[in-house]
Protein backbone atom coordinates (compact mmCIF):
# COMPACT_ATOMS: atom_id res chain seq x y z
CA UNK A 1 0.00 0.00 0.00
CA UNK A 2 2.63 2.61 1.09
CA UNK A 3 4.65 1.46 -2.47
CA UNK A 4 1.25 2.11 -4.60
CA UNK A 5 0.73 5.31 -2.94
CA UNK A 6 4.31 6.60 -3.63
CA UNK A 7 4.15 5.25 -7.59
CA UNK A 8 1.33 7.62 -8.36
CA UNK A 9 2.78 10.73 -6.06
CA UNK A 10 6.26 11.02 -7.22
CA UNK A 11 4.64 11.63 -11.04
CA UNK A 12 1.97 14.00 -9.94
CA UNK A 13 4.81 15.82 -7.64
CA UNK A 14 6.87 16.00 -11.08
CA UNK A 15 3.75 17.23 -12.92
CA UNK A 16 3.39 20.05 -10.54
CA UNK A 17 7.13 20.65 -10.26
CA UNK A 18 7.23 21.26 -14.12
CA UNK A 19 3.50 23.33 -14.07
CA UNK A 20 5.28 25.50 -11.15
CA UNK A 21 8.09 26.30 -13.66
CA UNK A 22 6.47 27.60 -16.59
CA UNK A 23 4.22 29.81 -14.18
CA UNK A 24 7.32 31.32 -12.46
CA UNK A 25 8.81 31.32 -16.30
CA UNK A 26 5.87 33.74 -17.32
CA UNK A 27 5.66 35.50 -14.73
CA UNK A 28 9.34 36.60 -15.13
CA UNK A 29 9.02 37.07 -18.56
CA UNK A 30 6.53 39.62 -17.59
CA UNK A 31 7.92 41.07 -15.17
CA UNK A 32 11.25 42.05 -16.92
CA UNK A 33 9.82 41.91 -20.37
CA UNK A 34 6.78 43.85 -20.19
CA UNK A 35 6.23 42.12 -23.76
CA UNK A 36 2.71 42.62 -25.78
CA UNK A 37 0.21 40.34 -25.35
CA UNK A 38 0.56 38.51 -28.47
CA UNK A 39 4.61 38.28 -27.70
CA UNK A 40 3.35 36.46 -24.04
CA UNK A 41 0.79 34.64 -25.59
CA UNK A 42 3.60 32.94 -28.22
CA UNK A 43 6.18 32.37 -24.87
CA UNK A 44 3.64 30.75 -23.28
CA UNK A 45 3.07 28.14 -26.26
CA UNK A 46 6.35 27.67 -26.23
CA UNK A 47 6.89 26.82 -22.64
CA UNK A 48 3.98 24.74 -22.44
CA UNK A 49 5.25 22.99 -25.46
CA UNK A 50 8.72 22.04 -24.05
CA UNK A 51 7.10 21.44 -20.46
CA UNK A 52 4.73 18.69 -22.01
CA UNK A 53 7.53 17.24 -24.06
CA UNK A 54 10.05 17.38 -21.05
CA UNK A 55 6.89 15.91 -18.48
CA UNK A 56 6.30 13.14 -21.28
CA UNK A 57 10.25 11.83 -21.66
CA UNK A 58 10.48 11.95 -17.71
CA UNK A 59 7.55 10.24 -17.46
CA UNK A 60 7.84 7.33 -19.98
CA UNK A 61 11.89 6.57 -18.38
CA UNK A 62 10.05 6.23 -15.18
CA UNK A 63 7.66 3.71 -16.50
CA UNK A 64 10.04 2.22 -18.25
CA UNK A 65 11.88 1.48 -14.79
CA UNK A 66 15.31 2.80 -15.97
CA UNK A 67 15.60 3.59 -11.91
CA UNK A 68 15.36 -0.50 -11.65
CA UNK A 69 17.16 -1.56 -14.46
CA UNK A 70 20.04 1.22 -14.35
CA UNK A 71 22.53 -1.20 -12.64
CA UNK A 72 24.30 2.04 -10.56
CA UNK A 73 22.67 4.54 -8.89
CA UNK A 74 25.58 7.01 -10.01
CA UNK A 75 24.94 6.25 -13.37
CA UNK A 76 21.02 6.87 -13.00
CA UNK A 77 21.69 10.31 -11.50
CA UNK A 78 24.28 11.07 -14.55
CA UNK A 79 21.44 10.49 -16.60
CA UNK A 80 18.80 12.32 -15.02
CA UNK A 81 21.03 15.51 -15.60
CA UNK A 82 21.73 14.38 -18.92
CA UNK A 83 18.46 14.60 -19.53
CA UNK A 84 17.93 17.51 -17.63
CA UNK A 85 20.93 19.41 -19.61
CA UNK A 86 19.14 17.87 -23.09
CA UNK A 87 15.91 19.59 -21.86
CA UNK A 88 17.54 22.38 -20.82
CA UNK A 89 19.46 22.69 -24.21
CA UNK A 90 16.74 22.18 -26.40
CA UNK A 91 14.51 25.30 -24.47
CA UNK A 92 17.45 27.70 -24.63
CA UNK A 93 18.36 26.68 -28.49
CA UNK A 94 14.94 27.23 -29.49
CA UNK A 95 14.37 30.24 -28.06
CA UNK A 96 17.89 31.39 -29.08
CA UNK A 97 17.20 30.64 -32.86
CA UNK A 98 13.84 32.31 -32.57
CA UNK A 99 15.29 35.24 -30.96
CA UNK A 100 18.68 35.96 -31.79
CA UNK A 101 19.78 37.94 -35.29
CA UNK A 102 23.15 36.84 -35.78
CA UNK A 103 24.58 33.24 -36.66
CA UNK A 104 27.45 34.33 -34.42
CA UNK A 105 25.45 34.63 -31.84
CA UNK A 106 23.55 31.28 -31.79
CA UNK A 107 26.90 29.20 -32.70
CA UNK A 108 28.24 30.76 -29.13
CA UNK A 109 25.17 30.04 -27.43
CA UNK A 110 25.48 26.49 -28.89
CA UNK A 111 28.94 25.97 -27.35
CA UNK A 112 28.24 27.45 -23.88
CA UNK A 113 24.97 25.49 -23.62
CA UNK A 114 26.95 22.54 -24.28
CA UNK A 115 29.40 23.15 -21.96
CA UNK A 116 27.30 24.27 -18.98
CA UNK A 117 25.59 20.46 -19.74
CA UNK A 118 28.78 18.68 -19.76
CA UNK A 119 29.93 20.93 -16.27
CA UNK A 120 26.36 20.13 -15.00
CA UNK A 121 26.92 16.17 -15.79
CA UNK A 122 29.83 16.34 -14.31
CA UNK A 123 28.81 17.75 -11.18
CA UNK A 124 25.93 15.91 -10.29
CA UNK A 125 28.39 12.73 -11.31
CA UNK A 126 30.85 14.06 -8.59
CA UNK A 127 27.88 14.23 -5.95
CA UNK A 128 26.07 11.16 -6.76
CA UNK A 129 29.21 9.44 -6.25
CA UNK A 130 29.40 10.52 -2.80
CA UNK A 131 26.06 9.35 -2.07
CA UNK A 132 26.64 6.00 -3.71
CA UNK A 133 29.62 5.84 -2.01
CA UNK A 134 27.79 6.02 1.67
CA UNK A 135 25.29 3.92 0.18
CA UNK A 136 27.89 1.23 -0.49
CA UNK A 137 29.44 1.50 2.91
CA UNK A 138 25.36 0.62 4.65
CA UNK A 139 25.72 -2.68 1.82
CA UNK A 140 28.86 -3.27 3.12
CA UNK A 141 27.78 -2.93 6.78
CA UNK A 142 24.77 -5.58 6.13
CA UNK A 143 26.68 -7.94 4.52
CA UNK A 144 29.52 -8.08 7.92
CA UNK A 145 25.98 -8.56 9.64
CA UNK A 146 24.75 -11.05 7.57
CA UNK A 147 28.16 -12.91 8.18
CA UNK A 148 27.71 -12.89 11.61
CA UNK A 149 29.99 -9.46 12.27
CA UNK A 150 27.27 -7.75 14.52
CA UNK A 151 29.58 -5.34 16.27
CA UNK A 152 29.86 -3.08 12.79
CA UNK A 153 29.65 0.53 12.65
CA UNK A 154 28.57 3.18 9.86
CA UNK A 155 29.63 6.54 10.24
CA UNK A 156 26.84 8.98 10.59
CA UNK A 157 27.43 12.39 8.68
CA UNK A 158 25.20 15.15 8.05
CA UNK A 159 21.64 15.32 8.87
CA UNK A 160 19.97 14.37 5.83
CA UNK A 161 17.62 11.52 4.80
CA UNK A 162 21.27 9.13 4.46
CA UNK A 163 22.34 10.29 8.06
CA UNK A 164 19.38 9.39 9.50
CA UNK A 165 19.27 6.27 7.63
CA UNK A 166 22.85 5.43 8.89
CA UNK A 167 21.76 6.28 12.52
CA UNK A 168 19.01 3.82 11.99
CA UNK A 169 21.14 1.38 10.37
CA UNK A 170 23.66 1.73 13.56
CA UNK A 171 20.60 0.85 16.15
CA UNK A 172 19.25 -2.09 14.44
CA UNK A 173 22.68 -3.63 14.52
CA UNK A 174 23.28 -2.53 18.29
CA UNK A 175 19.71 -4.62 18.79
CA UNK A 176 21.12 -7.26 17.17
CA UNK A 177 24.51 -7.58 18.92
CA UNK A 178 23.15 -7.40 22.03
CA UNK A 179 20.14 -10.07 21.29
CA UNK A 180 22.99 -11.78 20.07
CA UNK A 181 24.91 -11.65 23.81
CA UNK A 182 21.45 -12.41 25.37
CA UNK A 183 21.20 -15.43 24.06
CA UNK A 184 24.63 -16.55 24.27
CA UNK A 185 24.13 -15.58 28.21
CA UNK A 186 20.57 -17.82 27.92
CA UNK A 187 22.31 -20.60 26.81
CA UNK A 188 24.99 -20.49 28.80
CA UNK A 189 22.49 -20.23 32.12
CA UNK A 190 20.57 -23.24 30.40
CA UNK A 191 23.82 -25.39 30.37
CA UNK A 192 24.27 -23.76 33.88
CA UNK A 193 21.10 -24.83 34.91
CA UNK A 194 20.87 -28.46 33.96
CA UNK A 195 24.30 -28.95 35.43
CA UNK A 196 23.12 -27.80 38.90
CA UNK A 197 19.47 -29.32 38.79
CA UNK A 198 21.61 -32.49 38.06
CA UNK A 199 23.38 -32.04 40.92
CA UNK A 200 20.90 -31.13 43.45
CA UNK A 201 18.57 -34.12 42.33
CA UNK A 202 21.31 -36.34 41.87
CA UNK A 203 22.70 -35.97 45.44
CA UNK A 204 19.67 -36.70 47.30
CA UNK A 205 18.81 -39.15 45.39
CA UNK A 206 21.61 -41.36 45.11
CA UNK A 207 21.71 -41.32 49.10
CA UNK A 208 17.91 -42.12 49.40
CA UNK A 209 18.87 -45.26 46.47
CA UNK A 210 21.59 -46.27 48.82
CA UNK A 211 19.58 -45.97 52.04
CA UNK A 212 16.75 -48.29 50.72
CA UNK A 213 19.27 -50.99 48.90
CA UNK A 214 20.65 -51.09 52.23
CA UNK A 215 17.43 -51.62 53.75
CA UNK A 216 16.42 -53.74 51.38
CA UNK A 217 19.68 -56.26 51.53
CA UNK A 218 19.56 -56.25 55.24
CA UNK A 219 22.72 -54.92 55.33
CA UNK A 220 21.30 -52.61 58.25
CA UNK A 221 20.13 -54.70 61.07
CA UNK A 222 19.67 -52.80 64.71
CA UNK A 223 16.76 -50.89 64.90
CA UNK A 224 18.39 -47.48 66.15
CA UNK A 225 20.72 -47.67 62.95
CA UNK A 226 17.99 -48.20 60.37
CA UNK A 227 15.75 -45.29 62.28
CA UNK A 228 18.98 -42.88 61.23
CA UNK A 229 18.88 -44.14 57.77
CA UNK A 230 15.19 -43.77 57.60
CA UNK A 231 15.63 -40.09 59.25
CA UNK A 232 18.84 -39.26 56.75
CA UNK A 233 16.17 -40.39 53.95
CA UNK A 234 13.49 -38.67 55.12
CA UNK A 235 15.54 -35.52 55.23
CA UNK A 236 16.78 -35.96 51.30
CA UNK A 237 12.82 -36.94 50.25
CA UNK A 238 12.22 -33.43 52.04
CA UNK A 239 15.16 -32.12 49.81
CA UNK A 240 14.02 -33.24 46.83
CA UNK A 241 10.56 -31.83 47.46
CA UNK A 242 11.43 -28.76 48.43
CA UNK A 243 13.55 -28.44 45.25
CA UNK A 244 10.59 -29.16 43.32
CA UNK A 245 8.50 -26.56 44.11
CA UNK A 246 11.20 -24.42 43.50
CA UNK A 247 11.40 -25.18 39.95
CA UNK A 248 7.83 -24.97 39.95
CA UNK A 249 7.25 -21.73 41.27
CA UNK A 250 10.18 -20.14 39.02
CA UNK A 251 8.89 -21.67 36.41
CA UNK A 252 5.80 -19.37 37.12
CA UNK A 253 7.50 -16.72 37.80
CA UNK A 254 9.55 -17.41 34.44
CA UNK A 255 5.82 -17.45 32.29
CA UNK A 256 4.51 -14.52 34.35
CA UNK A 257 1.84 -16.90 36.00
CA UNK A 258 2.56 -16.12 39.88
CA UNK A 259 -0.58 -15.83 41.71
CA UNK A 260 -0.85 -13.86 44.65
CA UNK A 261 -3.90 -13.24 46.82
CA UNK A 262 -3.06 -9.44 48.13
CA UNK A 263 -4.61 -8.13 50.93
CA UNK A 264 -3.85 -5.07 53.49
CA UNK A 265 -2.09 -7.01 56.45
CA UNK A 266 0.02 -5.87 58.85
CA UNK A 267 4.30 -6.42 57.99
CA UNK A 268 5.23 -5.87 61.51
CA UNK A 269 2.96 -9.06 62.54
CA UNK A 270 4.56 -10.88 59.81
CA UNK A 271 8.25 -9.68 60.25
CA UNK A 272 7.65 -10.93 64.35
CA UNK A 273 6.39 -14.43 63.17
CA UNK A 274 9.34 -14.47 60.68
CA UNK A 275 11.68 -13.93 63.41
CA UNK A 276 10.32 -16.48 65.54
CA UNK A 277 10.14 -18.77 63.50
CA UNK A 278 14.09 -18.35 62.95
CA UNK A 279 15.09 -18.25 67.05
CA UNK A 280 15.87 -22.14 67.20
CA UNK A 281 18.20 -21.84 63.78
CA UNK A 282 19.93 -18.59 65.22
CA UNK A 283 20.52 -19.90 68.65
CA UNK A 284 21.86 -23.18 67.42
CA UNK A 285 24.22 -21.37 65.75
CA UNK A 286 25.22 -18.73 68.04
CA UNK A 287 24.16 -15.92 65.98
CA UNK A 288 22.05 -13.09 67.64
CA UNK A 289 18.89 -12.12 65.96
CA UNK A 290 17.27 -9.04 66.37
CA UNK A 291 14.29 -7.10 64.24
CA UNK A 292 12.08 -4.42 64.92
CA UNK A 293 9.34 -2.21 62.61
CA UNK A 294 9.08 1.10 62.20
CA UNK A 295 6.05 3.39 63.17
CA UNK A 296 3.45 3.61 60.16
CA UNK A 297 4.97 0.43 58.31
CA UNK A 298 1.11 -1.00 58.53
CA UNK A 299 -0.60 -1.88 56.72
CA UNK A 300 0.75 -2.94 53.10
CA UNK A 301 -1.16 -4.84 50.79
CA UNK A 302 0.49 -7.83 50.25
CA UNK A 303 0.58 -11.58 50.13
CA UNK A 304 1.69 -12.69 53.61
CA UNK A 305 2.71 -16.19 52.70
CA UNK A 306 4.99 -14.92 49.60
CA UNK A 307 6.25 -11.81 51.32
CA UNK A 308 6.91 -14.12 54.42
CA UNK A 309 9.02 -16.33 52.20
CA UNK A 310 11.24 -13.77 51.13
CA UNK A 311 11.62 -12.73 54.33
CA UNK A 312 12.60 -16.20 55.55
CA UNK A 313 14.80 -17.20 52.33
CA UNK A 314 17.13 -13.40 53.52
CA UNK A 315 16.77 -14.23 56.57
CA UNK A 316 17.75 -18.18 56.46
CA UNK A 317 20.53 -17.01 54.30
CA UNK A 318 22.20 -14.64 56.47
CA UNK A 319 21.88 -16.59 59.80
CA UNK A 320 23.68 -19.21 57.70
CA UNK A 321 26.60 -16.87 56.12
CA UNK A 322 26.78 -15.37 59.61
CA UNK A 323 29.54 -16.97 61.83
CA UNK A 324 29.43 -17.94 66.23
CA UNK A 325 28.69 -14.50 67.76
CA UNK A 326 27.90 -12.51 64.88
CA UNK A 327 24.25 -10.36 64.38
CA UNK A 328 21.69 -10.18 61.86
CA UNK A 329 19.14 -7.59 62.20
CA UNK A 330 16.30 -7.23 60.46
CA UNK A 331 14.48 -3.62 60.27
CA UNK A 332 11.26 -2.09 57.75
CA UNK A 333 10.16 1.49 57.88
CA UNK A 334 8.45 4.02 55.77
CA UNK A 335 9.69 5.46 52.65
CA UNK A 336 7.14 7.74 51.42
CA UNK A 337 4.28 5.63 49.55
CA UNK A 338 6.26 2.55 49.81
CA UNK A 339 7.66 0.46 52.75
CA UNK A 340 11.65 -0.61 53.27
CA UNK A 341 12.39 -3.87 54.75
CA UNK A 342 16.45 -4.73 55.47
CA UNK A 343 18.24 -7.57 56.89
CA UNK A 344 21.48 -6.89 57.86
CA UNK A 345 24.12 -9.52 58.78
CA UNK A 346 27.38 -9.60 59.84
CA UNK A 347 29.01 -12.47 57.97
CA UNK A 348 31.81 -12.65 55.59
CA UNK A 349 30.01 -11.03 52.74
CA UNK A 350 29.85 -11.92 48.90
CA UNK A 351 32.90 -11.13 46.80
CA UNK A 352 32.20 -8.29 44.39
CA UNK A 353 32.61 -11.33 41.49
CA UNK A 354 29.23 -12.98 42.54
CA UNK A 355 27.74 -9.67 43.88
CA UNK A 356 26.04 -9.43 40.19
CA UNK A 357 24.49 -12.87 40.15
CA UNK A 358 23.39 -13.43 43.52
CA UNK A 359 19.61 -13.26 42.37
CA UNK A 360 20.38 -15.67 39.49
CA UNK A 361 18.60 -18.76 39.22
CA UNK A 362 20.80 -21.54 40.48
CA UNK A 363 23.50 -19.24 41.33
CA UNK A 364 25.55 -19.79 44.08
CA UNK A 365 28.45 -18.42 45.17
CA UNK A 366 30.41 -21.63 46.74
CA UNK A 367 31.07 -23.98 43.85
CA UNK A 368 30.80 -27.09 46.02
CA UNK A 369 27.15 -26.27 46.61
CA UNK A 370 27.22 -28.63 50.13
CA UNK A 371 23.81 -28.60 51.09
CA UNK A 372 24.67 -27.52 54.60
CA UNK A 373 25.67 -24.09 53.71
CA UNK A 374 22.40 -23.45 51.20
CA UNK A 375 19.65 -24.80 48.85
CA UNK A 376 19.41 -25.14 45.27
CA UNK A 377 20.45 -21.76 44.50
CA UNK A 378 16.47 -20.61 43.79
CA UNK A 379 15.88 -18.66 46.80
CA UNK A 380 16.87 -15.38 46.43
CA UNK A 381 15.87 -15.93 42.37
CA UNK A 382 12.13 -16.66 43.74
CA UNK A 383 12.27 -13.52 46.19
CA UNK A 384 13.11 -11.35 43.56
CA UNK A 385 10.30 -12.74 41.17
CA UNK A 386 7.51 -12.27 43.96
CA UNK A 387 8.93 -8.79 45.05
CA UNK A 388 8.87 -7.85 41.43
CA UNK A 389 5.71 -9.40 41.17
CA UNK A 390 4.14 -7.25 44.18
CA UNK A 391 5.64 -4.00 42.15
CA UNK A 392 8.82 -4.11 44.26
CA UNK A 393 12.07 -3.80 43.54
CA UNK A 394 15.04 -5.68 45.59
CA UNK A 395 18.83 -5.83 45.88
CA UNK A 396 21.67 -5.92 47.52
CA UNK A 397 25.04 -4.24 48.81
CA UNK A 398 27.52 -5.94 50.57
CA UNK A 399 31.90 -6.36 50.41
CA UNK A 400 33.61 -9.43 50.87
CA UNK A 401 34.34 -9.99 54.90
CA UNK A 402 32.17 -7.28 55.84
CA UNK A 403 28.95 -8.50 56.08
CA UNK A 404 26.06 -8.38 53.59
CA UNK A 405 22.92 -5.82 53.76
CA UNK A 406 19.49 -7.35 51.54
CA UNK A 407 16.58 -5.04 50.93
CA UNK A 408 13.47 -5.09 49.24
CA UNK A 409 10.89 -2.00 48.86
CA UNK A 410 6.78 -2.68 48.19
CA UNK A 411 4.48 -0.27 47.51
CA UNK A 412 1.77 0.24 50.15
CA UNK A 413 -1.24 0.03 48.50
Amino acid sequence: MIATSSRVALPLRFLLGVVLAVLVGLALFFAVMNPPLREMRAMGWFLSITALISVVAGYLLYRLGWIDRTPRLSWMLAGSYALASALTFLNVYVTARLMFASQHDLQLATVLLIFAGGIAMALGYFFSSALTDRIQALNRAAHSIAAGELDVQVPVQGRNEMAQLAATFNGMASQLAQAARSQREAEQLRQELLAWVGHDLRTPLSSIRAIVEALADGLVTDAATQRRYLLTAQRDIQSLSALIDDLFEMSQIGAGGLQLDRHFASLTDLLSDTLESFTALATAKGVSLTGQAGAGVDPVAMDVQKIGRVLGNLIGNAIRHTPPGGLVRVQAMPVGRNVLVEVIDSGEGIPAASLGRVFDQFYRAEESRNRETGGAGLGLAIAKGIVAAHGGEIGVQSEAGAGARFWFVLPRG
